[in-house]
C-alpha cells in the first residue's frame, strides 16, 4: 500500500486544463474516495472502500486525514488489494456555505480528491459528504459541458422502478426550459447507456397528463421538449414511476429533492411500522432483512449513488449516511461509470442535440 500525494498532484497545484484524464481502458479504475465525507466517515468509508477493492479490482485513492484513515487501515486485511492514502486536511460540512468552505479550505478533501481527477491522476471521484459541497468542487475544479449552465443530479430513485430515471434531484431548484432539455438529453444518454434502454421516452413530471396542465415551467417546458428529437412522450404524475410509462422523467430540484426525500422517509417508516406488526410472526433476523427490502425498494440512490451529470469528469455522489455496503455499491456504479465512458458520451449527445436545435431554430 502506498501513502502521499501521486506525482505532481498536491492539493496546492492549480491546472486549468483536462490532460490524461481520459480512462484507457486497459488499467484498474481508478477512484478516488473522499474518506471524510459522510457522517460515517472514516471508518465506513474505509470499510467500503476495501470492500469495493477486492469486488472490482479498482485501485481506490483514500482521501482524506491520513491518521486516522491509517488506523482504520489496521483493522483490515489489505495485502491483496490496490489502496493508496492521500491526505488532506479536513471537510466541506453540510452546514457550511460551499464556495466560502472551498476559499477557506482549500485542502479539504472532497478538493483534493476532485482534483486528482482534474489532473489525471484518478478516473472518478466519489464521495458521501456535502452534496453542495461536492458539487462546487467539481464546477469549478473539472468545469461544465460546453453550452451547459450548470449541472444536475439524477439516476433511479425507485427499487420499485429500476428501469426509471428522475432528473434533477436537487441541485438545481429554479430551471428554464431549455436547462430542462439538457438535463433529458443528459438523463437519456445514462438511460440507453448505463442501463441499456435502447430508445427512452421522457416525460415531464406533472400534476396532469394533458400539455395544459402544470405550472408556467412545466407547460413552456413542454413545448420546448415536444419540438426538440427527444422521444417525448408528455406529462406524467406520481403515479406514472410505477406504471412505466417513460424511462426518463425530467423535473426541477426543488421538486426532484422533496420526491426523493419523500420516499425515503416513507421507506423509513414502512420499515419500522413493519417491525411492529410482523414482530411475532418472524424472527429477529427475518424481519431485519424484510425491513431493509422495504428500504432499498423507495429508495435506490441511497444504495448505489447518484451520478452528477454535465461536468468534465466522473463524479459519484451518495448519501450521508451510506455504511459500508452502500460505499461499495457506490464505488462499483463509478467503475462502470468510467469504463462505459459516460462523460464523453454525455458530453457528445448533449452537443449533438443543442447542435439540431440550433439548426432548427435558424430556418
Amino acid at each position: 500500500m502506498a501513502r502521499g500525494y501521486p506525482a505532481g498532484c498536491r492539493p496546492s497545484e492549480e491546472r486549468n486544463t483536462m490532460q490524461n484524464n481520459t480512462y484507457n481502458g486497459s488499467n484498474p479504475v481508478r477512484v478516488a474516495m473522499d474518506a471524510m465525507g459522510g457522517d460515517h466517515g472514516p471508518v465506513e468509508t474505509v470499510k467500503g472502500a476495501i470492500l469495493a477493492a477486492k469486488a472490482t479490482n479498482a485501485e481506490i485513492i483514500l482521501v482524506g486525514d491520513q491518521e486516522p484513515i491509517e488506523q482504520e487501515l489496521n483493522n483490515h486485511d489489505i495485502s491483496d488489494i490496490k489502496i493508496n492514502v492521500v491526505p488532506s486536511e479536513g471537510k466541506i460540512g453540510d452546514d457550511e456555505h460551499p464556495l466560502q468552505a472551498m476559499r477557506t479550505k482549500p485542502k479539504s478533501s472532497v478538493l483534493v480528491a476532485t482534483k486528482l481527477v482534474k489532473s489525471g491522476d484518478a478516473d472518478v471521484i466519489v464521495s458521501m459528504g456535502s452534496t453542495g459541497g461536492s458539487m462546487a468542487s467539481a464546477v469549478l475544479t473539472l468545469g461544465l459541458f460546453e453550452g451547459l449552465e450548470r449541472p444536475c443530479l439524477g439516476g433511479p430513485f425507485l427499487g420499485l422502478a429500476p428501469n426509471t430515471v428522475l432528473v434533477d434531484i436537487g441541485s438545481n431548484i429554479d430551471c428554464r426550459p431549455g436547462l430542462l432539455l439538457n438535463f433529458a438529453s443528459l438523463g437519456s444518454t445514462w438511460a440507453r447507456t448505463y442501463m441499456g434502454i435502447e430508445d427512452p421516452r421522457v416525460a415531464l413530471l406533472s400534476v396532469g397528463s394533458e400539455s395544459a396542465k402544470g405550472n408556467k415551467q412545466v407547460q413552456e417546458s413542454y413545448q420546448v421538449f415536444e419540438d426538440s428529437n427527444m422521444n417525448f412522450v408528455g406529462n406524467v404524475e406520481g403515479m406514472d414511476f410505477f406504471t412505466q410509462k417513460a424511462e426518463v422523467i425530467i423535473c426541477d430540484g426543488f421538486v426532484g429533492n422533496i420526491l426523493i426525500k419523500f420516499t425515503e422517509g416513507l421507506g423509513a417508516a414502512f420499515a419500522a411500522y413493519s417491525k411492529k406488526r410482523l414482530a411475532s410472526l418472524l424472527d429477529e433476523n427475518s424481519l431485519g432483512k424484510f425491513a431493509a427490502e422495504l428500504v432499498q425498494l423507495t429508495n435506490r440512490t441511497r444504495t448505489n449513488g447518484g451520478p452528477l451529470f454535465g461536468v468534465n469528469g466522473p463524479v459519484i455522489l451518495g448519501h450521508g449516511s451510506s455504511k459500508s455496503d452502500e460505499i461499495l455499491a457506490a464505488i462499483s456504479t463509478s467503475v462502470r461509470y468510467v469504463e462505459l465512458g459516460m462523460v464523453d458520451i454525455m458530453r457528445a449527445d448533449l452537443a449533438s442535440m443543442n447542435a439540431k436545435s440550433e439548426s432548427g431554430a435558424s430556418r
